[in-house]
């Protein structure tokens, strides 16, 4: 069995999300609305699969919705200048859920506002 590998990827949201998602508000203190809000998660799939599979919500074939909603009511599209030089090294899945923390937490540090789960 060929083993899997797992890559970060980055969406950009809708800035309604900050104005109609309290849950998102609270997670970004910071967010002033300069910069971007931002999706940021991890896959075994390319990024744009996974961002079809979010917008469609797509619901696997045990029955499990593996859409976000946030990303399936506010993504727009993905943002390959923020996650493209992470994923030169195939990552374990515990490697890419810790590189999707690290992502996330470091680009609400530059000022952008972030969701991951």
């Amino acid at each position: 069995m060929p083993k899997v590998t797992y890559r970060v990827y980055v969406v950009e949201l809708s800035k309604k999300v900050f104005t109609e998602n309290w849950k998102f508000r609270a997670a970004n203190p910071q967010f002033n609305g300069t910069l971007e809000c931002l999706y940021v998660g991890m896959t075994s799939k390319t990024p744009a699969e996974r961002l079809k599979q979010h917008k469609t919500g797509y619901i696997n074939g045990k029955g499990h919705k593996l859409s976000a909603n946030i990303v399936q009511k506010y993504g727009i599209y993905l943002r390959p200048s923020l996650y493209e030089h992470l994923n030169v090294e195939p990552m374990t899945r515990a490697e890419a859920l810790a590189m999707e923390e690290k992502l996330a937490l470091h680009l609400r540090r530059q000022g952008y506002a972030v969701w991951f789960n």
